[in-house]
């Protein structure tokens, strides 16, 4: 996995007009809703994924 993920489109409007934001490492402004939001990687789940599941087959 890349450490560097990019928004396909806004969380709050659904426009894909994103760029970079200034503030820093995650950061996305939307040029359709004027609004910013930040981008972060929480970690891993400790249940993980039993076998069997429908997420085997990802």
């Amino acid at each position: 996995m890349s450490g560097r993920a990019a928004p396909f489109y806004c969380p709050y409007c659904g426009d894909e007009d994103l760029r970079p934001s200034e503030q820093g490492h995650g950061t996305w402004e939307c040029g359709a809703c004027n609004r910013a939001f930040r981008l972060a990687f929480l970690g891993l789940l400790a249940r993980g994924v039993a076998e069997g599941t429908p997420h085997d087959r990802i």
